[in-house]
C-alpha cells in the first residue's frame, strides 16, 4: 500500500529494520564488536576518547575503577543484552570504524533506499538519521554501504545522547534542533513504540514492515514494505 504525505519538509529515519537489515547489525556488527572489544580496550584504553567512555561505563555500572576488567565485562554483557547504553554505542562505533577501514565488511542497505534518498533530496527534503547506534557509527554505516558512500545525503544525525527513542521528549528536541515544527517532519521506523513517541509530538509517522514481516491489520501508523511506497506531495 502506497502512502502519500503532505506538508513534510524533513525525513527522520531509523536504521535497523528500516534502511538496513536487522541481520547485518545483529549477525555482523554486534559479533564483530564483541570479538574485538577486549583487545581494542587493551590497546586504546588510554586514548582520551576511549577513556572518556570507559569512565562513563564505570559510572553507569557503579564501578569505582574505570580500568578494571569489570568494565570490559560490563560492556560485553551489555552487548549480549542488546543494551542501548550510550557509552557502549560509542565504543562499538570506534571498533566498527576499524572494521570498515580494514574492509572486513560493507554495510547493508535495502535495494531501493539509495535511489529514494536521492530522489527525496532532489525534491528539496532534508534527511536526518535517528538511531540507537552512536552518530559516529551511523556515519560509518552510511559511508561504507554496498551502494557506496551515502553519508553526504544526510543533513544531520541523532543518537541516544538526545534521548531514548521511545521518549516523546527526544523527538521534541530533534524538531527544535533542526528548526522545524513536528508536523513538518516524518519519522520512519519499524518499531511501533518509537513511532508512538514521535507522533505524540505531532510528527507524521510511517512504519516499515520489511518482508516477511507484514503490516499489522489494526496498526495505528501508516505502514509500507519499502521506501518506494512513500510519496510526498
Amino acid at each position: 500500500m502506497d502512502v502519500e504525505l503532505r506538508g513534510v519538509r524533513a525525513v527522520l529515519t531509523d536504521i535497523e529494520g528500516t534502511t538496513s537489515s536487522i541481520a547485518f547489525v545483529k549477525d555482523v556488527l554486534f559479533p564483530y564488536a564483541r570479538q574485538h572489544l577486549p583487545r581494542f580496550i587493551a590497546a586504546h584504553g588510554g586514548d582520551p576518547e576511549v577513556a572518556h567512555w570507559l569512565d562513563a561505563t564505570a559510572r553507569e555500572a557503579g564501578i569505582e575503577d574505570s580500568t578494571s576488567r569489570r568494565v570490559v565485562d560490563t560492556l560485553l554483557r551489555w552487548i549480549d543484552e542488546d543494551r542501548k547504553a550510550t557509552p557502549l554505542k560509542a565504543i562499538e562505533g570506534m571498533i566498527w570504524r576499524a572494521g570498515y577501514a580494514a574492509g572486513d565488511y560493507q554495510a547493508h542497505v535495502y535495494p531501493e533506499v539509495p535511489e529514494r534518498l536521492r530522489a527525496w533530496r532532489d525534491q528539496g527534503l532534508r534527511l536526518y538519521v535517528y538511531s540507537s547506534g552512536s552518530v559516529a557509527a551511523q556515519k560509518l554505516l552510511f559511508g561504507h554501504t554496498e551502494a557506496g558512500d551515502l553519508s553526504l545525503l544526510f543533513d544531520g544525525w541523532f543518537d541516544t545522547e538526545i534521548g531514548g527513542k521511545r521518549e516523546r521528549g527526544s523527538y521534541l528536541r530533534i524538531a527544535e534542533a533542526i528548526a522545524l515544527t513536528p508536523p513538518a517532519i516524518v519519522f520512519l521506523s519499524d518499531i511501533g513504540a518509537e513511532l508512538d513517541a514521535a507522533r505524540g509530538t505531532g510528527m507524521q509517522t510511517v512504519q516499515l514492515c520489511r518482508p516477511p514481516t507484514r503490516c499489522p491489520e489494526s496498526g495505528t501508523h501508516a505502514c509500507v514494505t519499502d521506501f518506494g511506497s512513500i510519496a510526498f506531495a
